[in-house]
């Protein structure tokens, strides 16, 4: 794989850093800026409302930039963000900085994975954009309990310094191994807005809402469940979150291998067994063996068909693959939004915290279905022969018309490395 892919994945541990990072710290920020714990829940709330914001107006607003120019801009404005996280002295100025920080989120991810398509042959372009987003789920394994621990021992300020230090480095990294990428020269806001007119864009948006909405369900009261049913201490439970990032980590590997051969596949059965895994809580919750094992399988499946749906986009998308990549982006923060209110509602509602993981797999379920459905629009474009895309042999390919050669949706008009 091209050392490129380590530098955009040196930028996304940052990004997956500052964004989870702050759910260790709350306890510490609130007491520090004199804000009930519901009053800070606002920083997680502004930075992932940055994200569905910035995600398509930074894209749309750089399609005529070159992609490369464009990952170096949104890393300068990460690392700003989170040095204003740093040096907030108010509350209100605390929230504007989280907002800031998550706006470059989506456009990164969305036109780094475009990038790291473009580095590897068609073959491969699952395993390379998994690559970036390892740098993802690391950070929740390595970046998120050290950040934790730096903000406990010291002062959380530091942690969001230390979190705008990573950008550098990502930012440096990025400079000098992404290779040089050409500037777009048919891009335009009518041209990009047409992929959005395709119902298997938005069945690609469907199947992320809900099914990863299922993960967020369960992950949002994770903490909770662990120290109250299953009889962690805090520490333990804090424990069992990097297990859970190990299992995000493997799982984007696995499935970044097979999204190269059948992504449709890989959805399917990823979805599938997430749904089962979340149902399982209602046997293992109450057992410290067996619900580690569970949380484990959680952040497997949970993250294994994020390559999947990237390639479904690039593919869907072809006239907008950084805009239609980096709204999935913004697609994933809804997903979170509406897993975790579903989750609250049948806590709330005095199901107990293991209700949320049955609200997941029925989310998981939903979300299986949109891919269904999706699928079998493939198959009868395929037999009226107007789809966008085919399997052939286990490789996803666009078809040729009229005996073009097949379009490779990982490159944008006029882009090129070297």
């Amino acid at each position: 794989m091209p050392v490129a892919l380590l530098a955009l994945a040196i930028a996304a541990f940052g990004i997956g850093t500052t964004e989870f990072v702050m759910m260790g710290l709350l306890p510490e920020v609130a007491t520090d800026m004199d804000v009930t714990i519901s009053a800070a829940g606002g920083y997680i709330s502004l930075y992932a409302l940055g994200v569905v914001v910035g995600a398509p107006l930074l894209t749309v607003a750089g399609m005529r930039v070159r992609r490369k120019t464009m990952l170096l801009s949104m890393l300068g404005l990460f690392i700003v963000g989170n040095l204003l996280s740093a040096f907030a002295p108010t509350h209100l100025s605390l929230l504007g900085a989280r907002f800031i920080a998550g706006l470059p989120h989506g456009t990164f991810f969305g036109i780094g994975a475009v990038v790291a398509a473009s580095l590897v042959s068609r073959d491969k372009r699952g395993r390379a954009i998994s690559m970036m987003f390892v740098g993802l789920t690391v950070a929740n394994i390595i970046g998120v309990p050290l950040g934790t621990l730096l903000g406990q021992a010291i002062n959380w300020r530091w942690t969001f310094g230390f979190v705008a230090l990573i950008g550098a480095a990502a930012l440096i990294a990025v400079g000098a191994l992404v290779p040089r990428q050409a500037k777009p020269t048919e891009a335009s806001l009518r041209g990009e807005m047409t992929a959005f007119k395709r119902p298997q864009v938005w069945l690609a948006f469907a199947v992320v809402v809900f099914g990863f909405g299922a993960m967020f369900s369960f992950y949002s009261y994770i903490k909770p469940l662990l120290i109250q049913v299953s009889g962690y201490t805090p520490v333990g439970a804090t424990v069992l979150l990097a297990l859970f990032g190990t299992g995000m980590t493997l799982g984007t590997v696995i499935g970044g291998r097979l999204a190269d051969h059948s992504p449709m596949r890989t959805l399917y059965g990823f979805l599938t067994a997430l749904a089962i895994v979340l149902m399982m809580f209602t046997f293992t919750a109450e057992s410290t063996v067996l619900v580690a094992a569970n949380v484990f399988l959680v952040g497997l499946t949970g993250f294994a068909a994020i390559p999947s749906i990237q390639a479904r986009i690039l593919d869907q998308a072809k006239e907008a693959p950084s805009l239609g990549s980096a709204s999935i982006q913004s697609t994933f923060n809804i997903a979170n939004s509406l897993g975790a209110y579903l989750g609250g509602l049948v806590i709330a509602a005095g199901f107990g915290l293991i209700a949320p993981s049955w609200v997941g797999a029925i989310l998981a379920l939903v979300g299986l279905a949109f891919a269904v459905l999706s699928g079998r629009l493939d198959r009868v474009g395929r037999a009226g022969g107007t789809t966008a895309t085919t399997e052939v042999h286990g490789r996803h390919t666009a078809p040729a018309r009229g005996g073009a050669e097949p379009v490779d949706a990982g490159r944008g008009p006029g882009d090129r490395t070297g």
